[in-house]
This record gives structure tokens, C-alpha cells and sequence, in this order.
């Protein structure tokens, strides 16, 4: 681990994000008033995508999308530090060259156990992940680790061989994540820059606490080394600063193969869910899971959603989202279906490369209103996309793998 501090010194903290979630058992409400019924164009039949002809526009633009990743990725200068702020950089203490630790699949998930060495409690007030290569790394999510669980975690590194522990889904330390209080504290994705809470604004470190780097590496463009780290803005520990923290908005995956490709062996959804588990192991289990979470059962179709009945007070500060490849956009509501209705994000044409977050005007919401994710994935995009070539049709649900598809929703939020 490398460790350096630059003495003193808006855009709300932020997920450059996504993912991986989950275990979904205890995390709060289902979807009372949840209309599934918005999951299928009224025009189509039961289980039949709506139209999967794009306009010329937007075939273009699926011919761009997620072919600039590591553009996307290149080092942007880190943004003055405010007054009593420190810089930490925490890293990888040697390289890690990924591998299907299953031994099939496209896809690594690696964690590594990382130290800041705090020696009093502190704020975060900002992360800067940094890529060692971005040409394989399709993202990164940096979690907390209290100081009761440090123990574990390094058990669990000394556990397998080389640098970290596999670690689909989240980071293996808790036996169900949460995702009403999820432990993330920073993400990368392509488009991610420095996130900067504003100011009087936090997440609490205490002393002795570490943090994870879970990496996702995508095999599909090789498998060459990595040495990726973080830089972790810190403010003193004894100030009266209102304490931040994430929820996830995660919802369903439920894409039918085009009807002049079902005849595909994994065109079944049995399959396909199936062949998830096969190269994710237990985490792969986040398919039927989400209608834990949710509400209903699976049903095919372009279009899924969830809402979520809040159980306490929280106020949104800010809002971000995440999918892969054939995500073609994603929309996050408050108060659905209320007069007071809101949507805080809406993207209509997905770009995987520009997943920033977006700050909001501050919102608040109290115990028993809803918020709502809904995204719509489109196969077409396949025919459009290196990361596809030779790959036929599948039911997509919902996967760790590059090829998979995600719909996340992410708030960056305080509690009274």
C-alpha cells in the first residue's frame, strides 16, 4: 500500500458506481401499490419485447456506446482541497492479473483489503478512484469496513492465494448486504470523476477502519494485470458534519431473446438464470431475489420496475444509476403515482461511459412514501457491439458479467 498527504486546503458525494448487491433479505419494505403491469407495452403480447427496430439515430448511437472505456477513464487532475481537508491514496500493494475464478465466464470480481491507516476517527468528504488499467477494469466500489469486521476481512484475505478474495456481488463480509444503508463509500465507472461532498457534509470513518476495493475486470478485453487505487478526501473527525450514506434502487432484469432468435438454448429463462449461477456461484442468485425486494414474479418484457416503500425519514441529496450494455434508459422517481410526484433523474438515451452522478436540490421524503426505478434493456444493441461478437441472443436477467445486464438506482442521502 502506498500512502501519501497533501497538507490543507460541489457536487454531492457520489457513485460513479454500481454495483453488485445483494441479499436482499431485510432490506426493507416491498412494493405495495406496484403496478407490474407497466413491465409489458399495453400493445404486445405477454412475454414479446415492443419493437426492436431503431430509428437510424439511435443506432448510431448504439454503435458508440461503451466502445470509449478507456477514454473514458483517463487521469483528470484532483480538485483543490478546502480548508483542514487531507489527501490519503490507498492501493493495490502488488499487481493482480485477473481470471474466471469459476473457470468459465467472461468476468472477475476481486476484492482487495486496503488500509488508511486512521489513526482517529475522520470524515469522508470525497474518493477519487483511479484505474490502474482501465482497458480491463469495468469498475470499481469502494465499501467501508468497521473496525469489528476488520478481523474478518483479513481472514478472508489470507484465505486464497495472491492479492484479495473473489467477490461477486458485494464484498463476502456480511451475509446480506444492505441496501437501504449499504456500506459503499465511493465508485468508478467509465465517466466517473473526483466526487466531492458538499460542504458540512460526510461519511464517518472510524479510527481503525479499512476499506475494500472491489474490482470488476472484464476478461472479454484480456487478461493483463492491474494495480488500481483511490484517493480518499478526509476532513477532522470532530467536526458537526451531517453524515451521508447510499441506497441502492436495484429492480429486475427480465429480457426475452427477439422472436427470430428464441430458439436459442439459452433463450429459456431457466436456463439463463441457471447459467448465472454457474459462473457467479451463490451471488448469482440475484435474479429471483430482487422479488424479495420488489414485489410480483418474473415477467418478460423491455420494461421493469420497482418501488420501494421507505420505512424512516431521508433526505436525497443526490442521484445516480448504473447499467451495462444493452441498457437503453433508466428513470428514478419519488412519490410515483402521487400528485406529488417527481422524477430526480431521468437519462433516455443510455451512454455507459458518462455515469457520473447527478446532484439534486435537496428532497425529503418520510416513512411510507415510495421511490421508484424503472429501466428499459433492448437486445438490438447486441448487433451493434464488439462486446457481443459471435455471442447469439440469451435471456438477459439480471448479472455480474459485462454481458449481463444490471438497473440501478442509486440515492446518496442523510437521516434525521
Amino acid at each position: 500500500m502506498t500512502r501519501s498527504r497533501t497538507p490543507r486546503s460541489s457536487r454531492a458525494l457520489a457513485a460513479g458506481l454500481v454495483l453488485g448487491l445483494l441479499a436482499l433479505a431485510g432490506c426493507g419494505g416491498g412494493a405495495p401499490g406496484d403496478d407490474r403491469s407497466a413491465t409489458q407495452p399495453a400493445d404486445q403480447p405477454a412475454g414479446q419485447p415492443a419493437s426492436t427496430s431503431p430509428t437510424a439515430e439511435e443506432a448510431t448511437a448504439g454503435a458508440h456506446a461503451g466502445d470509449h472505456h478507456a477514454e473514458a477513464a483517463k487521469p483528470v487532475k484532483p480538485k483543490k482541497l478546502r480548508a483542514g481537508e487531507t489527501r490519503t491514496t490507498i492501493a493495490m500493494p502488488a499487481s493482480y492479473t485477473p481470471d474466471a475464478p469459476y473457470g468459465t465466464g467472461t468476468d472477475d470480481y476481486r476484492c482487495f483489503l486496503l488500509d488508511p491507516e486512521l489513526d482517529r476517527d475522520a470524515w469522508l468528504t470525497g474518493t477519487h478512484v483511479q484505474p490502474g488499467n482501465p482497458e480491463v477494469v469495468h469498475h470499481v466500489i469502494l465499501f467501508q469496513v468497521t473496525p469489528d469486521q476488520v478481523e474478518a476481512a483479513e481472514a478472508k484475505d489470507a484465505a486464497e492465494e495472491g492479492e484479495g478474495w473473489t467477490c461477486f456481488g458485494g464484498t463476502g463480509l456480511d451475509q446480506f448486504q444492505d441496501v437501504n444503508r449499504s456500506s459503499w463509500i465511493g465508485a468508478w465507472a467509465p465517466g466517473g470523476e473526483e466526487s466531492v461532498v458538499k460542504p458540512g457534509y460526510g461519511v464517518r470513518l472510524r479510527k481503525g477502519s479499512r476499506v475494500v476495493m472491489q474490482v470488476h475486470y472484464n476478461l472479454l478485453a484480456g487478461q493483463q494485470p492491474d494495480t488500481s487505487a483511490a484517493q480518499l478526501r478526509l476532513a477532522p473527525g470532530n467536526r458537526k458534519y451531517q453524515g451521508l450514506s447510499t441506497m441502492l434502487l436495484p429492480a429486475p432484469v427480465e429480457l426475452p431473446c427477439r422472436p427470430k432468435h428464441s430458439d436459442g438454448e439459452l433463450c429459456d429463462r431457466d436456463a439463463a438464470v441457471a447459467d448465472v449461477k454457474e459462473r457467479f456461484g451463490a451471488d448469482g442468485n440475484t435474479a429471483d431475489l430482487l422479488y424479495f425486494l420488489c414485489g410480483g414474479e418474473p415477467r418478460a418484457g423491455q420494461t421493469q420496475s420497482c418501488v420501494r416503500t421507505l420505512g424512516e425519514s431521508i433526505t436525497i441529496h443526490g442521484v445516480a444509476a448504473h447499467m451495462h450494455l444493452l441498457g437503453r434508459s433508466i428513470k428514478v422517481e419519488v412519490r410515483p403515482g402521487t400528485p406529488q410526484a417527481q422524477t430526480i433523474l431521468d437519462i433516455p438515451v443510455w451512454d455507459f461511459d458518462d455515469q457520473g452522478s447527478r446532484p439534486i436540490e435537496p428532497i425529503t421524503l418520510q416513512p411510507f412514501e415510495q421511490v421508484k426505478v424503472t429501466c428499459t434493456h433492448v437486445q438490438w444493441l447486441r448487433d451493434k457491439l464488439p462486446a457481443f461478437e459471435g455471442q447469439p441472443d440469451r435471456y438477459v436477467v439480471w448479472g455480474e458479467g459485462t454481458t449481463d445486464e444490471m438497473c440501478l438506482g442509486m440515492l446518496q442521502v442523510t437521516r434525521p
